[in-house]
């Protein structure tokens, strides 16, 4: 059970780190834009961890398995396009198909690197 909650918590820190270094490539960090900071990154969490069980991703052998790391990019790859519906939905207008592809891509990296880093500090504490 442990392993789940730093699992979730490392997932929910990633994207919110990823959300974050969005906004700040755009110029856009000022606290204005904190509800269109909420508005992708609530839809994107609550997708990826509708995903994220069905992939197996919070079971310990699998998130401990590096040739198992096509999992979190094929997971939020399916939360990405989910969540951009959803932000385009609290926002008022319609999907934009680069901005989803983007965003999926984006958070499909920063999810994998941190699960990579999952793996190393489970092997470590394992050996």
């Amino acid at each position: 059970m442990k392993t789940i909650r730093w699992l979730i918590l490392g997932d929910t820190l990633t994207i919110a780190l990823v959300t974050l270094i969005g906004f700040a490539t755009h110029q856009e960090t000022s606290i204005s834009f904190l509800p269109r900071m909420l508005a992708a990154f609530g839809p994107l969490t609550l997708a990826w961890f509708l995903v994220a069980p069905f992939l197996g991703l919070f079971q310990p052998a699998i998130s401990a398995d590096p040739r198992q790391l096509w999992r979190p990019v094929l997971g939020m790859l399916l939360a990405g396009p989910l969540a951009a519906l959803g932000r385009a939905f609290l926002l008022g207008t319609v999907v934009i198909p680069v901005f989803a592809v983007v965003f999926s891509g984006t958070h499909a990296l920063g999810m994998v690197i941190w699960r990579a880093l999952w793996c190393k500090i489970r092997v470590k504490h394992a050996g």
